[in-house]
């Protein structure tokens, strides 16, 4: 196994732990949550983290550019140049956290205006909020040198410490909101705990990475000699913004046009999508760095074949996320939370449908990051102006229909035919007919099993599915087999699945009876 494909895998072993792990705290924590703390402050804490969030977007794509300059350094062991590239990160992310500070202060002058009928008070939000902008500027100070960790394939190091952390201070949480119901305590822990990860994460690059001299001096000096640093920042940055509009801003947009309550009910769906999210984000995050460096080895007959691998692999995990969705999303809430706080189908629909763009798209954007390519800035601009017209036309009268519509329509045709044609045309050197050759069959696929899913999700979930043991046992038994007949599906049909399988060969040999030639 080469050192690219070992890194990769114990990126996603490891990712895949702790996915686990803090999947079940997620579920336990948020009924904790919601009712000892209350609805309107967890609904008040995730709109100021999508506020800061927002100011996040100050780091303009500077960690994405940096990455990508690190690849060919790592390759090639080169301390020097990779010192150089880690000074001019730290000098422009420790400017970009004191701007941050310095931004989220000016916002919360008009916290008296955005939250003047909340009826916890003003001093909780502004303890909140200025907790979270604390612990955002701890990362820009201190935290940056993880960007490298990460480039040279050792996520799973960056998982360890953090998840190992979050889930320690989960714990912690939970305790204190169970016992004392106290909103003070939780948001400190919070914080503390944010700096505790940090110390700690920084002590083990220290030893590991022992001839790494960073100075924000010489980082100043050098970024004339990285003149390239600044022109893809410049061009990742609206990509940057883009993103957070069409799948950050949920929150703020729903307690703008909606109510602060309804805020806390949207974000009992998305911790589902997020946990999920986060399954793909494992494998996405384990592989983005072995991605920049097989490119960078330019073997193009490699390249295509590990780039219909993960194809294959990304719409079996987005079909295991997918059906799942539209089988049990609303059934798993209601035995969950209770019955109060589900919504509609409607909503839930737009929202699966959402999921299935973002995560589909998902190769496609690893290999368009990969390969430098953050040129079609104007791409990202129609995707902000759609997005923002339709909302703004829309979420007044359908609220969070609204919202989901105006996310739909403002990506749908960019993500899906544009950016394929980008990457193949100006990254890959191909024409992008063989894209559309190599898709339509996942597509097709995808599809066929969307509309079994429904049936079955009408025929047996929804009126006998209505407590944990019945979904546990549907589960088992409807959505395993459905799984199991869409992975043979893709096997049989896609060129990509069988790639993929043929790395372990004995069971290659065992599903080739399947094979239709």
């Amino acid at each position: 196994m080469s050192n690219r494909v070992h890194r990769s895998v114990m990126n996603i072993k490891v990712g895949m732990i702790f996915y686990f792990l803090s999947l079940f705290l997620a579920f336990f924590s948020r009924k904790i949550f919601l009712d000892c703390l209350g609805d309107e402050f967890i609904g008040l804490t995730g709109t100021l983290q999508n506020i800061l969030s927002f100011l996040n977007v100050a780091e303009l794509g500077i960690g994405t550019s940096i990455t990508y300059f690190l690849y060919k350094p790592l390759q090639e062991d080169n301390h020097e140049k990779i010192n150089e590239v880690m000074s001019v990160l730290a000098f422009l992310y420790q400017s970009i956290g004191w701007l941050i500070g310095l931004a989220g202060f000016i916002v919360s002058l008009f916290f008296p205006l955005m939250f003047k009928d909340l009826p916890m008070g003003l001093f909780i939000v502004y303890f909140a909020f200025y907790s979270f902008l604390a612990s955002s500027m701890v990362g820009y100070l201190i935290n940056y040198r993880q960007l490298l960790v990460s480039a040279n394939q050792k996520q799973y190091v960056v998982n360890g410490y953090f998840q190992s952390i979050g889930i320690v201070q989960s714990l912690i949480q939970i305790l204190l909101a169970y016992y004392y119901k106290n909103l003070y305590l939780w948001v400190l822990v919070g914080l503390i705990f944010t700096v505790i990860g940090c110390i700690i994460f920084n002590y083990r690059i220290n030893k590991e990475y022992a001839w790494l001299k960073i100075s924000t001096k010489e980082g100043r000096k050098l970024l004339k000699k990285y003149p390239e640093v600044l022109r893809k920042t410049r061009q990742v940055f609206i990509q940057k913004l883009k993103n957070f509009i069409l799948y950050r801003s949920d929150e703020i947009l729903i307690f703008a046009f909606v109510s602060l309550k309804m805020v806390a009910y949207y974000g009992n769906y998305m911790i589902i999508i997020n946990k999920l999210n986060y399954l793909v984000n494992i494998l996405s995050d384990g592989m983005n760095a072995g991605v920049g460096n097989l490119i960078a080895e330019g073997n193009e007959k490699n390249t295509m074949k590990v780039f219909w691998e993960l194809t294959a692999i990304r719409f079996f995990i987005v079909g295991i996320i997918v059906y799942g969705f539209l089988m049990f999303m609303q059934p798993f809430i209601c035995c969950w939370l209770g019955e109060e706080y589900r919504l509609s189908d409607l909503i839930v629909y737009l929202l699966i449908f959402n999921i299935f763009i973002m995560l589909s798209r998902g190769v496609v954007e690893m290999y368009i990051s990969a390969c430098g390519l953050f040129s079609d800035v104007w791409a990202a601009w129609v995707e902000l102006f759609v997005n923002l017209a339709v909302t703004l036309c829309l979420a007044p009268y359908w609220g969070i229909v609204g919202i989901l519509a105006g996310k739909i329509i403002s990506v749908f045709f960019i993500a899906i035919f544009w950016k394929p044609y980008f990457l193949f045309t100006k990254g890959l050197q191909q024409k992008v007919s063989s894209y559309w050759k190599g898709m339509a069959e996942y597509y097709l696929i995808f599809a066929i099993f969307c509309g079994i899913a429904i049936m079955l999700k009408e025929t047996f979930i929804e009126p006998y599915a209505n407590t944990f043991t019945k979904l546990i046992s549907y589960g088992i038994v409807v959505y395993v087999s459905l799984l199991t007949a869409y992975f043979f599906a893709m096997f049989i049909i896609t060129h990509g699945m069988k790639y993929f399988i043929a790395r372990k060969p004995t069971l290659y040999n065992k599903l080739s009876r399947f094979k239709i030639s």
